[in-house]
């Protein structure tokens, strides 16, 4: 869904017409909410906010799945990957989390 200018709300606006607003975005329309002049954070549907984050961790699990795929194929011909070590110290990472997901 494309943002037109009426889905552009001031703060102060948002103060004073939260239900009506709420209400519209129930319906289909998203908002995005302007601080002195620009953009601060989005009003979506709670329904479609769940469905943008399955979708996130879709693509996550389609990564994950091309990377092993390309390994095994890597394994079949023959050519080598990262030293066991290597592969330890990756392993060990933290997970990369987006600061909004982070608790």
């Amino acid at each position: 869904m494309a943002i037109t200018p009426e889905d552009i709300v001031p703060l102060n606006k948002v103060r004073a017409s939260l239900t009506a607003l709420a209400e519209e975005v129930r319906h289909g329309s998203e908002k995005i909410i302007t601080r002195n002049g620009e953009s601060y954070v989005a009003l979506v549907d709670a329904r479609r906010l769940d469905y943008y984050h399955r979708l996130e961790r879709e693509v996550q699990q389609l990564g994950l799945l091309n990377e092993a795929a390309d390994g095994l194929k890597r394994v079949r011909a023959g050519i080598g990957g990262a030293s066991p070590d290597a592969a330890r110290r990756r392993l060990r990472q933290p997970l990369d989390v987006p600061q909004s997901r982070a608790r």
